[in-house]
């Protein structure tokens, strides 16, 4: 997330508050990274993701891997994401 990122005010007032992805969401821990200074911090953040800048989900096992083939990068609508976020848990609990 950043303030200067059209996509990811978008993804704030639409995607994240629909009733789909909220239901979905509930057995998943969702973080929110702030990168609108873009200061050190941020660009290390950013490089440590290999990221060009938001918006970005990334998602992570129990353990705190990144499942990398399963990021989404860009503007994400809310059927997208919970088919994702479906296809995700469903993944984790058939291991």
């Amino acid at each position: 997330y950043a303030d200067w990122c059209a996509s990811c005010k978008e993804m704030e007032a639409i995607t994240f508050v629909d009733k789909e992805v909220l239901k979905e969401a509930k057995n998943i821990l969702m973080v929110q990274v702030d990168v609108t200074d873009n200061n050190a911090e941020d660009q290390a953040l950013l490089k440590r993701f290999s990221l060009i800048g938001p918006p970005a989900i990334l998602f992570f096992d129990a353990s705190g891997q990144e499942l990398k083939n399963q990021r989404l990068v860009g503007y994400t609508d809310a059927v997208t994401l919970v088919d994702h976020m479906k296809k995700i848990t469903m993944n984790s609990k058939s291991i």
